[in-house]
């Protein structure tokens, strides 16, 4: 049975806007391209599936490290839970209707981690008790404004563990308590 994993950067003050936080240093990129190629796969909301879409065609300034993490994310089955596509890319599914039936059996059909990203998301599948863990990837920064990572009331959650990822970046992971 597959594990839902809700996991974002996010500012000291709770927010996970990518375009005020900037990309991770060199250490936390390595710690996501290595979580990536570890995945049974992905389930998107529709923002961030399509901030995510950028790493679907090559970009001629990249470099290795971002086409490794483009390959390996290529590579992964995609959900993408939405009422307002129509289509979705390469290597991914659109799921519109019934998410807690679309993503119990997905559970129950794979092994191994399925990433959850987007707060309005997981706090669906928050709600439905289908996250199986939380992770928050806190960034030296304060940003004041934006989507929290919780969408929602906190669920009730108990710490497992903590990490430091990098010099600046500390990992907390959680369960529902």
């Amino acid at each position: 049975m597959a594990k839902l994993v809700f996991g974002l950067q996010q500012s000291l003050d709770g927010y996970v806007d990518h375009m005020q936080l900037g990309p991770p240093g060199p250490e936390l990129s390595r710690h996501f391209l290595e979580h990536v190629r570890e995945l049974a796969g992905c389930v998107y909301g529709r923002r961030i599936y399509e901030i995510m879409r950028y790493w679907d065609e090559d970009q001629p300034d990249w470099d290795a490290a971002d086409r490794d993490f483009a390959a390996a994310w290529r590579s992964k089955p995609k959900w993408v839970v939405s009422r307002s596509l129509k289509s979705v890319g390469p290597n991914a599914t659109l799921i519109q209707d019934d998410l807690g039936t679309a993503l119990g059996e997905l559970k129950a059909r794979l092994a191994g981690e399925i990433d959850v990203a987007g707060p309005d998301l997981a706090r669906s599948l928050t709600d439905l008790g289908l996250i199986d863990e939380y992770r928050l990837y806190f960034r030296p920064l304060v940003l004041g404004h934006g989507a929290p990572f919780f969408a929602g009331p906190r669920p009730p959650l108990r710490l497992v563990a903590s990490d430091l990822i990098g010099e600046d970046t500390i990992r907390l992971t959680y369960v529902p308590a």
